[in-house]
């Protein structure tokens, strides 16, 4: 997936942030996940792999690491994008008060919708105060830092990051830190260690920062009218992950959950002879048949074959 390096080996980053982020969310353990936010865009964050373990860790004068979660993602999103699909999973209780704080940190002019980088963790876990951990070894004073990645097969770092992750896991299972556990190892299978699996939140994030805000099918980008569409839904299978996801208008996203369109395995876009069969209709697609939808740059983000199989397999209106 993209966003992510890729190392037989078990990396973690610690990542810097504010107190009142922390103390906010501390308190709602219900939370799937959080929008790990940094005020300017985050395009290449590549320090870890998606399915690996991000800690959090407050800055000076509190300076402890105070929880940690799964790393699924990152995107670009404007600042009432992030509230949109966030909410209070932002680490503030408003818009208003999401938009002071990014303030703090660069000048915003009047009605200003900035675009800021946003890092998504699943299955978050937060220390209470009074047992958060010491920073990690080695990790640096800077103020200047935003976070550091560690190693998880060397000392000391396996010796300090061992405790942290039974905290995070909740489990007593001994893991290997020297093989990537959502591939194999002792703790396999357990949901939340898939790599690429998505929040329902981060899924329609990704999805509209992989395809450009613009519908693969029509090349719409009229945002409110964009939707992040699964290829095999939730419902039937299907996971929030970017390879399962389209970005498509909303007409066309009815249309295809329906089956009247369909991708096949090299991308072109077919129509349904049962469109203009039961509608007399649907000129604006017949004339698109064939023709390769549009892609994210990275192949890693296009469509998946299984999915694309799949809804050809059993959604498709063939005939």
């Amino acid at each position: 997936m993209r966003r992510g390096v890729h190392n037989p080996r078990v990396h973690s980053y610690v990542a810097v942030t504010d107190p009142g982020w922390y103390r906010f969310l501390v308190g709602r353990p219900d939370l799937e996940e959080v929008n790990f936010w940094r005020p300017r865009d985050t395009r290449h964050f590549g320090a870890i792999a998606v399915g690996e373990l991000f800690f959090f860790k407050t800055h000076a004068p509190h300076n402890r690491v105070v929880g940690g979660g799964f790393y699924s993602s990152s995107a670009n999103l404007r600042l009432s994008e992030a509230w949109e699909w966030f909410g209070p999973a932002n680490g503030v209780a408003s818009l208003a008060e999401m938009r002071a704080r990014i303030a703090r940190y660069r000048p915003l002019g009047p009605g200003e919708d900035p675009v800021i980088g946003c890092l998504f963790i699943r299955d978050p876990i937060f220390f209470a105060e009074a047992t958060a951990a010491a920073p990690p070894p080695g990790y640096p004073r800077s103020g200047a830092i935003q976070g550091k990645s560690y190693d998880l097969a060397h000392e000391p770092a396996a010796s300090y990051f061992g405790d942290l992750i039974q905290r995070i896991l909740g489990t007593a299972v001994e893991i290997d830190l020297s093989r990537p556990w959502h591939r194999e190892g002792p703790v396999f299978g357990d949901p939340r260690l898939s790599p690429y699996r998505l929040g329902q939140q981060a899924f329609q994030a990704v999805v509209l920062d992989a395809y450009q805000r613009r519908c693969a099918i029509t090349g719409s980008k009229i945002r409110p009218v964009l939707h992040a569409a699964h290829i095999r839904p939730v419902t039937e299978g299907g996971e929030h992950r970017l390879d399962n996801g389209l970005l498509l208008r909303s007409d066309v996203h009815t249309l295809f959950d329906a089956g009247y369109l369909g991708i096949d395995s090299v991308y072109r876009l077919r129509v349904s002879p049962r469109l203009r069969k039961e509608f007399a209709n649907g000129d604006q697609y017949y004339a698109r048949a064939g023709q390769v939808i549009a892609l994210p740059a990275h192949r890693s983000e296009r469509p998946g074959r299984e999915f694309i199989e799949w809804h050809m397999d059993e959604k498709f209106l063939a005939s």
